[in-house]
């Protein structure tokens, strides 16, 4: 690829971020841009900090950047977007879906037990959201599926990685009440995935 300037390069990486679907990490984006990551880093660093106070904001989620909807205007694109599906969760899903994340990878047994009550059409919703995922058996007897969270996961709570999950309040082998309310709160959506009602059962 020819030599690109700075200001052609900040083009570019501007445009891919906003028709990207999913997050885009810095090895795809330098395969995008036929540069290595340390000759477009320090013009994306720039890009996110003129971007930090806009109503269109470049978020740094699940190990790569994607354009979206500054959080602080959620309640005002909700009213434009409102007619349109929304994936919020119920409060059982969130409850499933924590158990989840904080002891993954864990069996359909396994969730069962720490909320106390069958959890199959939940998980199975989850699944369908792709929010959670199977991945590979576990050695235990019968060896059934485990399941881990998946990127849309971390998308959805505008994580970038796992290790940003809040600490929990309590030892992960006890068998808490209430796992939901250790959760970050749920994002808005990002610009080609709009906001609505709908809800998780």
């Amino acid at each position: 690829m020819e030599t690109i300037d700075q200001s052609r390069i900040k083009g570019i990486i501007e445009s891919v971020l906003f028709v990207a679907r999913k997050p885009l990490s810095p090895d795809q984006l330098a395969e995008v841009l036929e540069l290595s990551p340390d000759v477009f880093q320090p013009v994306l660093d720039e890009l996110l900090a003129e971007y930090q106070a806009k109503g269109i904001t470049i978020l740094s989620v699940a190990g790569g950047y994607l354009m979206g909807t500054n959080a602080e205007n959620a309640d005002y694109v909700q009213k434009v977007l409102r007619p349109k599906v929304e994936t919020t969760l119920s409060p059982q899903a969130l409850d499933t879906l924590a158990v989840i994340a904080y002891k993954q990878p864990v069996t359909r047994g396994e969730v069962e037990r720490v909320r106390g009550v069958n959890s199959d059409y939940i998980m199975d919703t989850l699944i369908s959201k792709r929010l959670i995922k199977e991945a590979g058996r576990s050695e235990a007897l019968g060896h059934p599926y485990i399941y881990v969270t998946t990127e849309d996961f971390l998308r959805h709570f505008g994580l970038k990685d796992l290790s940003e999950l809040p600490p929990l309040p309590f030892d992960i082998n006890e068998e808490p009440v209430d796992y939901r309310s250790v959760l970050p709160e749920e994002q808005v959506s990002t610009v080609e995935e709009p906001v609505g009602e709908a809800t998780i059962a």
